[in-house]
């Protein structure tokens, strides 16, 4: 039996042909031709399933056989604002890791000790949908622009809100026990800093703001690593 392949059209219940990049995929890597079956996903919870009708150079339309609403995989709301690191593939890395797993939103902060300031957003965006994909998830992870880590403090309103550190001086809590504690249903948001962590002060402000100060456990993990453990914690909290 052939595998049903996925594809990623945002507008899907209001259009008749692939977009470019997923026209050529199905046609010249997939090499669909028509009356062949393919699933489409919007991002917004919903799978179509649909039927090929022309495959044909650099066009492959499609109609739509059946809507499948699609439920939602996890509770709450997973957010993770990471700093961007030097070596930009291993963020790319955990980026599409992270999506795997399940995230709904992404945001990128320019921190006092950030050696990276600049995230080429198109490219990230790319690899989301790769993710989104490959691990069959219906809703689209919404990925922002990199902000200011006082930006960013200041216009996050989620009631779980956490900032992950590595400093002794400052008490800490380990982030799974503190979203367990959480409402039934967690929105929450963990940030994670650069390679040379948060500053102190940074840390203080963002308590300030009503952050909680987490560690994420007994080692010590590199920007990317720490990222994909929130996630994950995240995660485990809200199933």
């Amino acid at each position: 039996m052939k595998e049903v392949r996925f594809f990623y059209v945002p507008d899907a219940a209001n259009c008749t042909e692939l977009p470019e990049e997923e026209a050529t995929h199905a046609l010249r890597v997939l090499r669909l031709k028509a009356g062949d079956e393919m699933m489409l996903m919007d991002g917004k919870g919903n799978y179509y399933r649909a039927e090929v009708t022309l495959a044909h150079t650099h066009h492959c339309c499609y109609a739509i056989k059946d809507v499948l609403p699609q439920e939602r995989q996890w509770k709450g709301s997973v957010h993770l604002a990471i700093a961007p690191t030097k070596m930009m593939d291993r963020i790319e890395w955990m980026v599409e890791k992270a999506v795997e797993i399940g995230v709904d939103e992404l945001s990128f902060l320019d921190c006092q000790f950030s050696e990276r300031r600049i995230v080429k957003l198109p490219r990230i965006e790319k690899i989301v949908i790769s993710a989104v994909k490959q691990s069959r998830k219906a809703w689209m992870p919404q990925v922002n622009e990199i902000k200011s880590f006082d930006d960013f403090i200041n216009t996050i309103s989620t009631e779980h809100k956490y900032i992950a550190h590595c400093y002794d001086e400052i008490p800490r809590t380990y982030l799974f026990d503190e979203l367990r504690l959480s409402s039934d249903t967690c929105d929450a948001v963990v940030m994670i800093g650069p390679e040379g962590d948060f500053s102190i002060d940074e840390v203080r402000r963002a308590m300030d703001k009503g952050f909680k100060s987490v560690h994420l456990g007994t080692s010590r993990l590199r920007t990317e690593t720490a990222g994909l453990s929130a996630v994950m914690m995240m995660q485990l909290a809200n199933e």
